[in-house]
C-alpha cells in the first residue's frame, strides 16, 4: 500500500493549527481506523491488515509525531485534548464519519476518547493506556524509557545484526511481543528505527503522566482486550477498564503480549470485526 500525507486544520484550545499525517488505506466496506502504541507506527498493523480488508475500508494511521508522520506544531501537546481534536479534524480530511476505531495501548486510550466523544461508531481497545495504578504507571513507563534508550543507543549495524536470529529479536522486542521469533527481521529493524526516530515520544509520556480513564463510554459498542502475556501494561488492568466501562466486552488473549496483533492475528481480528459489526 502506498503511504499518503493529508494536511489539515484543526481547532484547539491554543488556537488554529495545520497538522501533518501519514496513513495507509485499504479495503472496502466500512470505515476502520487503527491507531498504534507509544513510539511504534502504523506498521504494527500489518499482520490483520489482510484480514481486516476483506470486510472494512481500514486506515492504518501514523499518529502525529511517530512513524513518517511529522511532529504537532509548535504550542501543541501531545495530551487529550489536543490529540482527539486531531483524530476527528482527520476523519474529516480523509473523508470518513464517525468510522470504527481499533487502538492499541496509546491507540487504545485515544480510541475509547474518541467514542466517549461519540465521534466514532465502535471501539476495540487493545491493552489500552490509562487503567493502571501510579505504581504500574511508573513501572511502564521505566520499561518505555529504557527501550527508548536501548533504540537510541544502538547503532544501526547491531539492530540489523540482531535481526537476524530469534534470539536477537528477542532480544529487541520480547517487551512487547509473546512469539517475537515470528516478526519478521525487516520488521524488527523498522520499528526499532521507529521508536528511536519518534519525534513525539518524550512529550507524549510526559502527558500521560496525569492519565486515568475514569469516564463510561455509554452509546457506543466498546471491546476490551487484553493480552494474558502483556509484561507492559499488566492483565489485571483488563478488569478495572470493565469496571468503568460496565458496558463494555472483555476479551482475554491467550499467548499474546501487549502488542498482540503480531502474537495472534485471527484472534485480534476477529474482536475488531466483531466489535464493527
Amino acid at each position: 500500500m502506498a503511504t499518503t500525507t493529508v494536511s489539515f486544520a484543526v481547532r484547539t484550545h491554543v488556537g488554529t493549527r495545520t497538522v501533518d499525517v501519514a496513513y495507509e488505506r485499504s479495503g472496502t466496506g466500512e470505515p476502520l481506523v487503527l491507531l498504534h502504541g507509544i513510539g511504534h507506527h502504523r506498521q504494527a498493523w500489518d499482520p490483520v491488515l489482510r484480514i481486516l480488508a476483506a470486510e472494512r475500508e481500514v486506515i492504518a494511521v501514523d499518529l502525529p509525531g511517530f512513524g513518517a508522520s511529522p511532529a504537532l506544531p509548535h504550542g501543541l501537546a501531545y495530551d487529550l485534548r489536543t490529540m482527539v481534536p486531531v483524530l476527528g479534524a482527520f476523519f474529516g480530511a480523509v473523508g470518513v464519519a464517525r468510522p470504527h476505531v481499533a487502538g492499541n495501548s496509546l491507540g487504545g486510550l485515544l480510541a475509547l476518547e474518541l467514542g466517549r466523544e461519540r465521534l466514532v461508531r465502535s471501539v476495540t481497545a487493545l491493552s489500552p493506556a490509562g487503567f493502571w495504578t501510579q505504581g504500574e504507571r511508573r513501572y511502564a513507563f521505566g520499561v518505555l524509557r529504557a527501550m527508548r534508550g536501548a533504540a537510541l543507543a544502538m547503532p544501526m549495524p547491531l539492530i540489523e545484526r540482531l535481526s537476524q536470529s530469534s534470539p536477537g529479536r528477542t532480544a529487541l522486542t520480547s517487551t512487547i511481543y509473546a512469539r517475537p521469533g515470528r516478526r519478521s527481521p525487516g520488521a524488527v529493524v523498522a520499528e526499532t528505527v521507529a521508536l528511536r526516530e519518534a519525534t513525539g515520544f518524550d512529550q507524549t509520556l510526559e502527558a500521560g503522566l496525569t492519565v486515568a480513564f475514569t469516564d463510561d463510554v455509554p452509546d457506543v459498542p466498546v471491546s476490551i482486550a487484553w493480552g494474558s502475556d502483556d509484561r507492559l501494561l499488566l492483565r489485571r488492568q483488563g478488569v478495572r477498564a470493565r469496571h468503568v466501562i460496565p458496558g463494555a466486552r472483555l476479551v482475554r488473549l491467550p499467548s499474546c503480549g501487549h502488542v498482540p496483533m503480531n502474537d495472534d492475528p485471527a484472534a485480534v481480528a476477529r474482536v475488531i470485526l466483531d466489535t464493527s459489526r
